[in-house]
Parts: C-alpha cells; sequence; structure tokens
C-alpha cells in the first residue's frame, strides 16, 4: 500500500548529487505552545544555521494552547508570532485544514492532554506523526494512540531529544562489562494537571531508559518536597535511580555503572540529533524507539505516583499496565 510517507523512502536511500535533488518533506505542527516549535524551525527552516537539518520545512501550524496550562497560555501567541514573522510559517484554523497541506506532523502541543484527540485526528490523514514528550498526560491515552496507530497502519512515535544527544550515544555503546545500573539526575518542576514526572522528569527518566532498555519489574519513590528519588529494579537486578530536583535547575548528568568500567555523561542542550531522528523516520516510517518500550517509560512514572500515594512502598510495572488497559494491540 502506498502512503504519503512511503513515497519518499527511496530518496532517502539516495546518496551524493541524488540526494540532494530529494523532494523536501513539508511538516506541519500542531501546538506553537511549546518552545520546541522555535528550536525545531531553526532547525529546519535556516540553511545558514551550522546546525542545519537538510531534507524537512516546517511549512504549516495550528497554534492549539490550553486556557488553564501557563506554560501554554502565556506562550502560545508569541511563538506563533515569532514563526509566521521569523520562519514564514503559515497557519491555519483548524487541524483538518492544515493537513492536505504537509507530508508529517509534529505533535507539540505543551499540555499532553490534547494529544489523544490530536493524534485521533490526524491519523484520518494517514501520515506520519511524531509526538512530543510526554506523549500523553495518562498511561491509558498513551496505549490508546498507539492502538489506533497500528490499527491505521501510522508510523507513530515518541520521545524526548535528550536520548539522541552524542553524549548518551557514546555511553550507550560503551565498554563497561555487565551493566549493574544507572543514575540519572535533572530538573522535575511539575504540572498540577499532568502525572509529577510526565511533565519534565520525563527527561531523566527517558535517559536511564536509554542505557537500561525496557524490563522495569518494580518502581519506589522517595518524595520530599524538593526531590524525587524513583528507584527501579530490572530484570537480573539491575537498578536504575531517577533523581529530580525542583528548588535549583542542576542540569543533567547520567553515570552507568558496570562490572568493568563506571562512566559518565553530561549531554549539551541540543535539538539537532532529535531532529535528525525526525527526518528519518518520517522517510522510512521506521520509528527509532518502539512503542513498547514509550509505554513502559509512562508506567514506570505512573507506578512511581502509585508509589507516592502507598508511602514509598514498591509497585509492580505490571499493575499499573494491567489497570490501564494492557498493551494488547500495540
Amino acid at each position: 500500500m502506498v502512503t504519503p510517507f512511503n513515497r519518499f523512502f527511496p530518496l532517502f536511500l539516495l546518496t551524493g548529487a541524488a540526494a540532494l535533488a530529494a523532494p523536501e518533506l513539508r511538516i506541519g505542527i500542531l501546538g506553537t505552545d511549546s518552545s520546541h516549535s522555535v528550536e525545531l524551525s531553526k532547525l529546519f527552516n535556516v540553511p545558514s544555521n551550522p546546525d542545519h537539518v537538510p531534507g524537512a520545512r516546517i511549512v504549516a501550524a495550528w497554534k492549539g494552547g490550553s486556557p488553564d496550562v501557563e506554560k501554554s497560555a502565556s506562550r502560545v501567541e508569541g511563538f506563533a508570532a515569532e514563526l509566521r514573522r521569523t520562519y514564514g510559517v503559515r497557519f491555519y484554523s483548524s487541524i483538518e485544514e492544515m493537513m492536505p497541506q504537509v507530508d508529517a506532523v509534529l505533535i507539540l502541543s505543551v499540555d499532553a492532554r490534547p494529544h489523544l484527540d490530536e493524534a485521533r485526528r490526524v491519523f484520518a490523514f494517514h501520515k506520519p506523526v511524531f509526538i512530543d514528550k510526554p506523549m500523553a498526560a495518562d498511561l491509558g491515552d498513551a496505549i490508546a494512540i498507539f492502538r489506533l496507530a497500528r490499527r491505521a497502519r501510522i508510523p507513530c512515535f515518541s520521545a524526548s531529544g535528550e536520548r539522541f544527544t552524542p553524549d548518551i550515544v557514546r555511553l550507550k555503546g560503551a565498554d563497561i562489562g555487565r551493566q549493574q545500573g544507572v543514575f540519572v539526575y535533572g530538573p522535575c518542576p511539575t504540572e498540577p494537571h499532568h502525572p509529577d514526572f510526565y511533565w519534565y522528569g520525563i527527561h531523566a527518566v527517558e535517559k536511564c531508559y536509554t542505557l537500561m532498555g525496557p524490563g522495569c519489574l518494580t518502581v519506589a519513590r522517595t518524595h520530599t518536597a524538593d526531590t524525587d528519588v524513583i528507584t527501579g529494579v530490572w530484570s537480573g537486578g539491575r537498578v536504575g535511580t531517577v533523581w529530580g530536583t525542583r528548588s535549583a535547575d542542576h542540569g543533567f548528568d547520567t553515570i552507568e555503572f558496570g562490572s568493568k568500567a563506571i562512566m559518565g555523561a553530561v549531554p549539551p542542550l541540543t535539538y539537532r540529533p532529535l531532529a535528525v531522528q525526525m527526518v528519518k523516520f518520517f522517510r522510512t516510517g521506521v520509528a527509532p524507539v518502539p512503542p513498547a518500550e514509550t509505554i513502559e517509560i509512562l508506567a514506570f512514572m505512573t507506578a512511581a505516583d502509585e508509589s507516592k500515594r502507598r508511602g514509598g512502598a514498591p509497585v509492580p510495572l505490571a499493575e499499573v499496565l494491567q489497570a490501564s488497559g494492557g498493551t494488547d494491540g500495540i
């Protein structure tokens, strides 16, 4: 079956002069309330940018926005104006009006609650979709999105850009012997409409999962006013620890423990590796992060909230997955 995304697949295999002649992907944005809308436009739309990512251009957008989320309501119009003025992005009054004008979609709405509805409306046009973190504001919604995508045979993935930073890629490929665990710290401000770690702590959680992979069995959380610490026990006795801070922004750091070595990584803030992955995904339809892993990341954070409610007691991931409807049909 020929779909709008796989018509680009042969072009992705071209090199040299042939690659330069490949048609540019037209990308549409849902949600201009995220700084990512501007940061990605800088990468895709400005050839003179030293970090320019060729092969795609953001050409269209729908504002979206959530009046009850301060980080959305206070920024949606400003980012929209910058996209229009600086990057030549055309705006549409509805998702349905925008969709025929683009080849692929970035769902960037900073409020994750509308993501399920936004994805459902986009899937009707059979075009590949990237959904920014967090994929949803509820584990059940994320499972529902992947079920809809699979049923409609539409490529879809979600990820934090922290997963693809060069230092994390280097650490993932390092020879440390038998892996024993990972320690990650990062900012973890919360937002009342989202589970605690979903809002920003997901960056640190995803870095942990990039190195540990899926297979976490139980999660326990220690919570104080300024700090949250999640400890996950993986199959084989490996331990992943995520330390989230709220009183100060200390940036991110990662340490991986192995039987032969202990190694660290302090990735720089860069969106370019994620943008490169987006172009590859849109041209091939192959997601760089499997749906099952994304779902487990959200289950990990959901279990952490449940552990907090239980006073820090360990919570099995299988329990929260079952409570959210399971993963059949993903």
